[in-house]
């Protein structure tokens, strides 16, 4: 008697396992493959850039600069924020969760042009690998902010590399812009009108026509920068008949508005978990909503406040001074309505929410000293110390990366199909909150007492201060390698997820765990409002993190 031998079922297909091969990855045109493409780049960039802070924070351990030369410090904080601002924090939410989750929370199988999609990933790396030549070749000491005429003629480090390597990526993120808002005009779901979006949608939506508006100008003033240096055309230097507050200007343009590209994202990403984990629909939808629109707008009014000591006018420094403080207005609208979701709400303490409230503490200090800031008379008196730096840290670190971790822990099931270890991932929130606070608010107090930015030796006053600082960045970087392991240890071994290990609503958790190739086995079709968590939403999927 012939033995019949039982099939074993097929594994079921999804993205991660579609195509196994070095060719398909680098030739994928699926947004979620593009996504974990991004998210290898971006995280190294970060490691890269991380490395050059821990040598920043070793040698201001001691008032003494004994640890390198005054122009290799210089080259280590420049480097350090051209690697965080240009290859790390601009692009980590919109091209990471932003590629991953927008097709997939409008109910589309991919974005408008997924051809375009993958060339803006290889822009972006050309851009990255140009500049980390010129970081191996010597690096630039101008300060990430480029100013001139020490840039265009004193400086005798790589400007031109890597000026150039942030000219092309900037290109990577026009492209990124325009899918975003096609994809998003034309490829909703049925029934899925704009104010049934998530508010994820809403923030990235608005962060991309910044991208479309304010990076070009960028592009044309580092092309001027270049140009000026190379050739001598009488730009920004003075020498030659040139203006160095123009740069400034066209600088700020840009950068300020970048301000908004790094942490809109991550709004939208704080809306989504402090509605998931309160179990309700988020207070005043269409406020945020509208909310996201209006810091795009008003973002490109404000960048003369980086200017009050540049010889402006004090007449356009008190307009700038208002403007400054009104475009606080939608951020604390935010910050409010947020907080009014979790009143009385059903608050769970996952790891994703540790992150959402973190995230508002933080954003919380870095937005009341940005209003200080505003203020001419305490600008003046702290400008170019470290109370910027640690204004600037409390929104861009315990911002933007406290959002996108957040981020990346909630989605995480539905990117890789796996569970993570809730108490390592719990403990290693509560430590980067910690760590954080530790490394940057004494920077208040020394920018307050009058320390520089940018300087490698400092009076032995400021010591006490420095060594917190230098303990807390101890912390905090142990805090961010923690979650590397952890995630990477859960690819392999975590648990299966659920397709909805949250209970959370929307149209990324009514597809698998990971998702198929194109997104949904059926086309979806929207019938309700957005965040509607009645007792059945809150109820599916088993929260087993």
């Amino acid at each position: 008697m012939s033995a019949q031998i039982a099939k074993a079922p097929s594994r079921r297909e999804h993205y991660l396992n579609a195509d196994y091969g070095v060719r398909s990855w680098l030739l994928t045109q699926d947004h979620k493959r593009i996504a974990i493409l991004y998210l290898i780049s971006v995280s190294f960039f970060f490691l890269v850039g991380g490395l050059m802070a821990v040598l920043i924070r070793l040698e201001l351990a001691t008032p003494v600069g004994d640890l390198v030369q005054p122009d290799t410090y210089n080259r280590l904080f420049t480097m350090h924020g051209i690697l965080m601002v240009f290859f790390f924090l601009i692009p980590s939410v919109p091209a990471v969760l932003g590629n991953f989750l927008i097709p997939l929370m409008i109910g589309a199988k991919d974005l408008a042009f997924p051809k375009i999609n993958l060339a803006s990933w290889y822009i972006y790396t050309i851009g990255g690998l140009f500049t980390l030549w010129a970081i191996i070749q010597g690096g630039v000491d101008t300060g990430w902010t480029f100013y001139t005429p020490f840039s265009t003629t004193y400086s005798n480090t790589y400007v031109v590399a890597v000026g150039l390597g942030i000219f092309i990526n900037g290109f990577s993120s026009i492209l990124t812009g325009v899918n975003f808002i096609v994809t998003i005009h034309r490829m909703r779901a049925p029934g899925l009108t704009w104010f049934r979006l998530p508010l994820f949608i809403w923030a990235h939506y608005a962060t991309s026509l910044i991208f479309i508006l304010g990076t070009p100008v960028l592009a044309i003033t580092i092309l001027l920068l270049a140009a000026e240096r190379m050739f001598h055309i009488g730009i920004f230097d003075p020498a030659l008949g040139g203006d160095p507050v123009l740069f400034q200007h066209l600088f700020w343009f840009y950068s300020h508005p970048a301000v908004y590209i790094m942490i809109l994202p991550t709004m939208g990403v704080i809306s989504e978990l402090i509605t998931a984990f309160s179990r309700k629909r988020i207070f005043g939808y269409k406020v945020i909503a509208f909310a996201s629109v209006a810091i795009a707008v008003l973002g490109f009014l404000v960048w003369g406040h980086h200017m009050f000591v540049s010889s402006q006018s004090p007449y356009a420094g008190m307009i700038f001074s208002v403007l400054s403080m009104l475009v606080a207005v939608p951020s604390a609208v935010k910050v409010f309505n947020w907080t009014a979701t979790l009143y009385e709400g059903s608050v769970s303490w996952d790891t994703p929410m540790l992150y959402a409230l973190g995230f508002i503490g933080l954003f919380t200090i870095g937005g009341l000293t940005g209003v200080m800031l505003a203020t001419l008379g305490i600008d003046i008196h702290v400008h170019d110390t470290y109370f910027v730096v640690a204004h600037f840290h409390y929104i861009m670190v315990g911002g933007a990366i406290m959002g996108f971790l957040g981020g990346l822990h909630f989605w995480w099931p539905k990117i890789t199909g796996r569970l993570y270890p809730a108490f390592w991932s719990k403990f290693s929130a509560i430590v980067i909150f910690v760590g954080f606070n530790l490394t940057f608010f004494p920077q208040f107090l020394l920018g307050y007492l009058g320390m520089p930015r940018r300087y490698y030796q400092y009076p032995d006053d400021f010591q006490v201060l420095n060594v917190m600082s230098s303990a807390g960045a101890t912390i905090l970087g142990i805090g961010y390698l923690i979650p590397v392991i952890y995630l990477i240890w859960s690819m392999r071994y975590g648990k299966r997820a659920t397709d909805n290990p949250w209970g959370a609503v929307g149209l990324e958790w009514e597809t698998t765990s990971p998702p198929p190739t194109f997104n949904f086995a059926e086309p979806p079709v929207v019938d309700h409002e957005a965040y509607e968590y009645t007792k059945r939403a809150a109820a599916q999927g088993a929260r087993n993190v």
